[in-house]
């Protein structure tokens, strides 16, 4: 029997963990032509990164993955904007565009400051699997769990450690930031 949770307010599930969405990810062919439509949309500017097996240990479906993808990220107000160009190799990102095309393949959400392990200890309590996980950059942790039979959709979480720093960019698009 499927309990409903209670209802605690008017933005607010008993079962409730996610916390504020953070982050929307598209999956694209041509990661180049979807930063320049984002850019016309006033977002950016882009950092371009590739990530491959020099700074990604991963699984994908429970096994190491071997794969390479382009990251692109962009912030605005208050949200991270993420574009993800698959380039080789066995990914939730490449399998998105073989079943679905381009578009949103997952969100992210900071589940309120909730310790890490604890918010992948909730997914699993609700029945949601890890599809792919790992360490980015040498510091970035990162689960995604498919909601797919409810919602058609990946959910990420990660953790970025205190201080850390992002590797510079091999690319901005359209331009990099001017220095302060």
């Amino acid at each position: 029997m499927n309990v409903l949770p209670e209802v605690l307010g008017a933005t607010e599930l008993s079962n409730g963990f996610l916390g504020n969405l953070v982050q929307v990810c598209f999956v694209t062919r041509d990661c180049r032509r979807m930063m320049e439509g984002f850019v016309r949309l006033g977002i950016g500017p882009w950092t371009i990164r590739t990530v491959d097996a020099s700074n990604l240990k991963a699984t994908y479906r429970g096994r190491p993955a071997d794969f390479s993808v382009k990251v692109c990220l962009a912030n605005s107000q208050n949200m991270n904007w993420e574009i993800i160009e698959p380039v080789n190799g066995q990914s939730i990102y490449a399998e998105f565009l073989d079943r679905h095309g381009e578009g949103i393949q997952h969100l992210a959400f900071n589940c309120n400051g909730i310790d890490y392990e604890e918010r992948v200890r909730q997914f699993e309590e609700r029945g949601y699997a890890a599809v792919q996980a790992g360490t980015i950059f040498n510091g970035i942790d990162f689960h995604y769990f498919s909601a797919g039979d409810d919602l058609r959709i990946t959910v990420e979480i990660y953790r970025v450690p205190t201080g850390f720093v992002f590797p510079q960019p091999e690319e901005w698009y359209p331009a990099p930031p001017p220095v302060a």
